[in-house]
């Protein structure tokens, strides 16, 4: 496995994975109208359009094996991890893992003293071993049905360099 920055022509790969991983993973914690409205299949291109723009703005690493692309992360220059999914097919091999990683060695470098997220019933469980802890159960609301995550928030102590 490789990781490395992401690129725009990565876009519909990343698209795809996600849709498909929403719908492959997550479906023991929601039911299919929460993901249906979650990863809706009619928003592919519109999200390809709005996808690549914050993540050429955020800081975006991409997993590949073998040329795929098998996981990928974002996180904005103030720490807030804003997307980690890992390929359907892919889970449980350490790929999410060297993602958050490599974002957290970014906000280190940037001298960050935390990250946040907000992460579903799903992944809320990876990031508690990651360090991560709730800060707050929350109830959002997409395309009219509801959805619970976790707003979740690490406390980096030291820094690269330092």
């Amino acid at each position: 496995m490789k990781i490395r920055t992401f690129d725009e022509s990565d876009i519909a790969q990343i698209v795809l994975l996600f849709y498909e991983t929403v719908h492959a993973i997550n479906k023991q914690d929601y039911t299919q109208e929460q993901l249906d409205a979650w990863a809706p299949k009619d928003e592919g291109m519109l999200r390809q359009k709005v996808w690549t723009e914050s993540m050429c703005r955020n800081i975006t690493y991409v997993a590949e094996n073998n040329s795929e692309i098998v996981g990928f992360a974002d996180m904005t220059s103030t720490g807030h991890l804003d997307r980690l999914y890992i390929h359907k097919n892919f889970q449980r091999q350490g790929i999410a893992s060297a993602l958050v990683n490599t974002l957290e060695t970014a906000a280190r470098s940037l001298r960050l003293t935390e990250m946040s997220t907000e992460a579903s019933i799903t992944a809320k469980p990876f990031f508690e071993c990651l360090g991560f802890q709730v800060v707050q159960r929350q109830v959002i609301e997409r395309r009219g049905i509801e959805l619970v995550n976790f707003r979740m928030k690490k406390y980096l102590d030291n820094y690269v360099g330092k």
